[in-house]
């Protein structure tokens, strides 16, 4: 059976090769909450980078059905689940360079936010944790979003500033003069 998920390619951001190492190799962004389908592309689209993979640890709170074993391109890879790894972290194993770790972003993520996280996800050297990652990019979101919010607001009432201008030196309001008092 041939699942929608599993005809697009994984979407995937992964740290170039170099010698700064960080936390994470990169970062994956899901289409669904359905492991089973999502896998086989992710697997795909890694193996040819690190290797035969074999191994998948997730936390479980994120899917809600984790699979014991995937078949990817005529192997099994067996996935295990452990609730103490951080929610939005994929653990995967393989046979030539040990181990790949993942930002996993959740698929209801919006598209700028998801670009954001893969971003910095896949930056050489990263020392931010997956946690980190997840909560700079939330206050992020949010202070994008107020941003819009207030240019939002700025536009239905004419373009006028939200506050009023005051004078810089004494702090009173300006009032246009008009037009006959002009110099």
């Amino acid at each position: 059976m041939t699942t929608t998920a599993s005809l697009f390619s994984a979407r995937l951001a992964l740290t170039p090769k170099t010698a700064l190492a960080g936390l994470l190799d990169g970062a994956w962004w899901p289409r669904s909450r359905d492991l089973a389908a999502e896998l086989p592309p992710l697997v795909e689209a890694l193996e040819g980078r690190f290797g035969r993979i074999t191994r998948v640890a997730v936390n479980p709170t994120c899917w809600p059905v984790v699979p014991h074993k995937v078949f990817v391109a005529g192997h099994v890879v067996h996935v295990g689940w452990f609730t103490e790894q951080d929610s939005d972290k994929m653990i995967l194993l393989t046979c030539a360079v040990g181990r790949c770790d993942l930002l996993v972003i959740p698929p209801e993520t919006e598209p700028g936010a998801a670009d954001r996280l893969m971003t910095a996800a896949a930056l050489p050297g990263n020392v931010r944790a997956v946690g980190t990652l997840m909560t700079d990019e939330a206050a992020n979101g949010l202070r994008i979003r107020n941003a819009r919010r207030g240019e939002d607001a700025r536009e239905t009432d004419g373009g006028t500033p939200a506050t009023p201008r005051r004078h810089p030196v004494v702090g009173a309001r300006m009032i246009p003069l008009p037009w006959n008092m002009r110099r």
